[in-house]
């Protein structure tokens, strides 16, 4: 009884939402869609199991009928892909930009690159950060530009996701099954409508983003409450650290899951209050490929939860310069192993590969 109220509830604050009407005296302002929050499909799924799939299953359709989707895979060459070596496994290339970093002038670089490996059994996720200045060997698509050796994040400048798919299947050798594009700058609105998260500031630093009445944002050690402003800082900065954008990386997990513990242990699907707050913050928050469901990955993933899954970055050599750019250099060796296991969806190798 209560399950099929909270259901009915639960439609009924759809409903309304989706009917709201628009103001007269201003446009209404659609966001870049491209650039959203990164992983959304995880943090949907983590809901979904801890308060019944029929309530969950009508946000995630309502969520689903709202997105952006993008032809991610449009003129891949099928004879240059890598072929499948694990049938029921799944990897997920997930693409950002933080669009409100105010050093972020090109707007068309992906600052954000990780592979998502979901095993054959559903039971964890390997999230692997590739640094976007890797230096890697961008493929030629057509007449488009590439076909020489660049930063990574130079693929999606040059030719759009279906180059940077080509570029990330070269570079790892694994298939990408789908494609999700995200902002981490959207962390800000999905953070406030949880109430915030909590998360443990190894080293505390001065944020060289934030300039208000108070000054610049500090972050002093330790465990500590963050609102959605305060973790988009955290994620963002690189400039006051030795080794840039490997913290930022390491920021950046953390921030990812935070929020999902926070969505877990929050009660969100159990409160239509905080659901309808939830929906809104996300429905316009996220673009992916065209064959994607969120609402089939939500039923095989119901159970995963931030203990389930394992933040790494992709082997280096450390930094370099190349030209006149400073760049990250893939160790090649390491990088092989690691992506082989990933592509043979051999989890123990993985994580071993990892260390």
């Amino acid at each position: 009884m209560r399950e099929r109220q909270a259901y009915a509830e639960s439609e009924t604050r759809i409903l309304d939402f989706q009917r709201q009407p628009e103001p007269t005296d201003k446009p209404r302002r659609r966001r870049p869609r491209w650039r959203r929050v990164a992983l959304v499909a995880f943090l949907v799924v983590a809901l979904v199991g801890s308060a019944g799939v029929a309530a969950g299953g009508l946000y995630l359709r309502s969520v689903e009928s709202r997105i952006e989707r993008v032809d991610a895979f449009d003129g891949v060459p099928e004879e240059f892909r890598p072929q499948v070596a694990a049938q029921d496994a799944m990897n997920i290339m997930i693409l950002g930009s933080d669009s409100r970093d105010p050093n972020n002038t090109s707007g068309s670089r992906a600052d954000t690159i990780i592979l998502a490996h979901l095993p054959a059994d559903r039971s964890s996720a390997q999230l692997i950060s590739i640094p976007r200045d890797s230096w890697v060997n961008v493929p030629k698509p057509g007449a488009g530009r590439g076909g020489r050796d660049a930063k990574i994040n130079a693929s999606y400048a040059w030719g759009g996701v279906p180059l940077m798919v080509q570029t990330v299947e070269k570079l790892t050798g694994v298939r990408i099954d789908h494609v999700t594009m995200v902002d981490f700058a959207g962390f800000k609105e999905i953070v406030d409508a949880l109430g915030g998260v909590e998360i443990t500031v190894d080293k505390g630093f001065t944020s060289t983003h934030s300039l208000n009445a108070d000054g610049r944002r500090e972050f002093v050690p330790g465990r500590q409450s963050m609102d959605g402003a305060a973790a988009l800082d955290y994620a963002r900065e690189r400039y006051a650290f030795a080794d840039g954008d490997f913290t930022r990386i390491k920021h950046q997990q953390q921030v990812i899951e935070a929020v999902l513990d926070r969505a877990a242990a929050g009660g969100t699907l159990g409160s239509p209050t905080k659901l309808n707050s939830f929906v809104q913050a996300t429905a316009d928050a996220v673009a992916v490929d065209r064959e994607m469901s969120l609402l089939d990955l939500a039923m095989e993933l119901r159970h995963l939860r931030s203990g389930n899954l394992q933040f790494f970055t992709c082997p280096t050599k450390g930094t370099g310069r190349i030209g006149n750019e400073s760049v990250v250099l893939v160790d090649e060796e390491k990088s092989e192993q690691l992506f082989d296991a990933v592509r043979r969806d051999a989890v123990p190798e993985i994580l071993a590969a990892a260390k």
